[in-house]
């Protein structure tokens, strides 16, 4: 009598949710303003991409990190190389990586000549 009573029960509770599950039809209407359009043409031109740089060498001294920048070029000549001037310091910055891992890589091989080399992302200037 239980076992009958339990097929009885699933086979409701089967029957119920079969009927209650129908699909929905609808429409759906957006409307905006048209500045958004606008906005979103204008994002598409700013270009917001991230940059990997690699730090190998800073010296107070530039003719230190000029000396440094021209050793790292001989060494490793793949990857562009410049000094930059952040007070007080003159510091030589290989590289401008799209992506984290291909920056990496780089540091990878870069690390058995400079071992206290680094990974960073410039700031940008915004105005």
């Amino acid at each position: 009598m239980v076992f009958k009573t339990k097929y009885l029960s699933i086979l409701v509770l089967l029957l119920v949710f079969t009927v209650s599950v129908h699909a929905q039809q609808g429409q759906v209407n957006v409307e905006q303003d048209s500045d958004i359009d606008r906005l979103l043409e204008y994002k598409k031109d700013i270009k917001t991409t991230k940059v990997y740089r690699i730090q190998v060498y800073q010296s107070v001294d530039p003719d230190k990190a000029q000396r440094e920048k021209s050793n790292f070029l001989n060494a490793y000549g793949e990857w562009p190389v410049e000094i930059v001037w952040n007070t007080p310091n003159y510091k030589v910055w290989v590289g401008n990586f799209a992506t984290r891992l291909e920056a990496d890589r780089a540091l990878a091989k870069i690390k058995k000549k400079y071992m206290n080399a680094i990974i960073f992302q410039p700031k940008t200037d915004k105005k």
